[in-house]
């Protein structure tokens, strides 16, 4: 069995509830995955490089140029969230050392039907212009959090077999 693991940008502004997803999959009070997802016996490592100081502008992870992983978070209730989007891809573009980003745009706070103010259409639309798939998910009611996750371990896996056929028909 191949353990594959990468790294995975967990990013968006602030409150939108990126340490609440980060922490769902991790175990009590230490930085270690409690919920592997089995990917044909393939499990993803999250790992999270965002907080609410990067938004400054002024701060740059080096971290960010290795990722091949992006899962992008805004609040459903917040159109300024979901405006924001533009600028944290736009920055992890910059960055990406001139490797393909793959990801995730994920909705969160689903639970707050009476305060949304980003509705599915426009989301998904802005998801499928940016190649990126989209989910909506509740980290506080833990309402459908592990089918972005799955979908993240199985884009790894493909990235990785892709990578690896290019090896093989550079070795032969």
């Amino acid at each position: 069995m191949v353990k594959l693991r990468t790294r995975c940008l967990l990013l968006g502004d602030a409150a939108v509830g990126k340490s609440s997803l980060c922490h769902m999959f991790h175990s009590e009070g230490v930085q270690f995955q409690r919920s592997y997802t089995m990917v044909r016996a393939a499990p993803p490592l999250l790992s999270s490089s965002s907080s609410s100081f990067l938004q400054s502008g002024s701060v740059f992870c080096p971290q960010w140029g290795e990722a091949w992983l992006l899962c992008l978070v805004f609040d459903l209730s917040s159109d300024q969230s979901f405006l924001s989007c533009d600028r944290w891809l736009q920055r992890v573009q910059a960055h990406s050392l001139g490797n393909t980003v793959s990801g995730v745009l994920l909705g969160n706070k689903c639970d707050l039907l009476e305060r949304r103010a980003v509705q599915t259409e426009e989301a998904q639309g802005w998801a499928q212009a940016h190649g990126l798939d989209y989910y909506e998910t509740s980290a506080k009611e833990l309402d459908t959090c592990s089918a972005p996750l799955l979908r993240l371990a199985q884009t790894c896996l493909s990235l990785y077999e892709q990578s690896c056929e290019r090896m093989h028909s550079l070795a032969s």
